[in-house]
């Protein structure tokens, strides 16, 4: 494996491959629960390879996935590029500060096809063992507002 590139360092406590299990609300879909699975992995560049996958709970049928990189920029600042198979794509900005990261969108676009979202934010943190994640959004002509959470479990 490649040799950590060296503006990465912040980042490197999200690397592995993370499993656990989450929950959704938002006022347009009925509450639920999920398992994930989150990667994260570096080829020695200036960016952290992002891959997340969530499952429904009871049946194990697939939910949502999402892909894209994280980008350091000094400083503590951070981008995220991500995509999702929906239509989606988000263009984020924030902070890494010692194991937690917050984003909030600079640009959600959609395809004609997509749901409408206009607003996100995430982020992630590691407490002990624990990969966090979090996500709000404003979508359907809502206002920016909790949309999932989840615990994870390094698995590697």
């Amino acid at each position: 494996m490649a040799e950590l590139h060296p503006a990465c360092v912040p980042l490197a406590f999200l690397l592995g491959t993370w499993q656990g299990t989450g929950t959704g609300v938002y006022p347009t879909i009925e509450d639920f629960s999920y398992a994930e699975e989150v990667s994260f992995t570096h080829a020695g560049k200036p960016f952290v390879a992002y891959v997340q996958k969530t499952k429904d709970a009871g049946s194990g049928l697939p939910l949502h996935a999402e892909a894209g990189f994280l980008r350091p920029q000094g400083d503590g600042r951070v981008e995220l590029v991500l995509v999702q198979p929906s239509g989606i794509a988000e263009l984020l900005e924030g902070k890494v500060e010692a194991r937690d990261v917050h984003l909030v969108s600079t640009a959600v676009l959609g395809t004609a096809s997509a749901k409408p979202v206009t607003a996100t934010e995430r982020r992630f943190w590691v407490e002990g063992e624990v990969l966090h994640s979090s996500v709000a959004m404003a979508a359907m002509g809502l206002e920016l507002q909790h949309h999932v959470v989840s615990e994870m479990y390094r698995l590697s």
